[in-house]
């Protein structure tokens, strides 16, 4: 893949990322004032009061308006989650991996450099890409007659290099995301818990007898607040883990794939 080409897909990338995230506050924002906010939700029909016992629409609806914010990066979290796999499983490719770069491994044994390409073409992954590009090299390589031994090594892990930081930005994109919404998560609940708890004691703070709606509205709002702040940033820090991990997994593969075609090119000059 070109430069040119990586970056045109970087900048629809960066489109979707901003676009998915308005996406989310829209679709939450009509289902907190529509679903949860819905009258049938509150007694008296009421969304001023109180919740129905035992209806949760109603009861999240209490949180204020801070919970369409927590609404959103959830919905957001859901859909990169989605984006991930999706990206992932394309950049893994056909097959497993570990039986792709063993089959490369005994190709190159066996100096079938043309097989090998034709292997990659149907492989299809990150993996296959960076391999294509370092194969495709190594064929260039054999036939030059001009550069030494040492120019043709450092040549071929150059294209190694230059073919792997074109595809592993598209491994890592979005990755900022995860650890984003497992911060401000908690942050934007925690705020919404302060302002439930400030409209708590305000109402105790009444003279005479405490108004016992604003009170339990205040306390509704903390805790449905506290709830979702720490459901989203759990479930992000969940997601970063487990993609950061996949990540990690493929990079290696590439390095060890690497590595083997500049081992094996390396005997094959001292051989020849």
């Amino acid at each position: 893949m070109s430069k040119q080409g990586s970056s045109f897909r970087e900048s629809l990338q960066n489109i979707f990322a901003v676009s998915a995230i308005l996406i989310a506050f829209v679709v939450s924002k009509l289902l907190f004032d529509n679903v949860m906010g819905n009258p049938v939700n509150f007694e008296a029909g009421n969304p001023a009061g109180h919740a129905l016992e035992g209806n949760y629409l109603g009861i999240i609806y209490k949180g204020g308006f801070i919970v369409p914010i927590l609404m959103t990066c959830v919905l957001s979290l859901i859909i990169f989650v989605i984006e991930r796999l999706i990206t992932l499983s394309r950049a893994k490719g056909k097959g497993r991996l570990n039986v792709f770069v063993r089959k490369l491994q005994n190709l190159l044994a066996e100096d079938k450099i043309e097989e090998a390409l034709e292997a990659c073409d149907k492989q299809k992954g990150s993996l296959a890409n960076v391999m294509k590009a370092g194969l495709a090299r190594y064929r260039d390589l054999q036939k030059d007659k001009e550069l030494e031994k040492d120019q043709k090594i450092l040549s071929i892990q150059k294209s190694f290099e230059e073919a792997t930081a074109l595809e592993l930005p598209m491994l890592s994109k979005n990755m900022v995301i995860f650890s984003t919404l497992a911060s401000i998560s908690v942050l934007i609940g925690l705020i919404g818990t302060v302002l439930g708890m400030i409209r708590a004691f305000a109402a105790l703070a009444q003279s005479g007898a405490p108004d016992a709606l604003a009170l339990s509205q205040g306390i509704s709002e903390a805790l449905v607040n506290t709830a979702f702040g720490i459901t989203g940033s759990t479930l992000s820090i969940i997601a970063f883990n487990f993609f950061s991990s996949n990540i990690d997994g493929y990079t290696y593969k590439i390095d060890e794939a690497g590595f083997s075609l500049t081992q094996n090119f390396a005997a094959s000059l001292k051989n020849a």
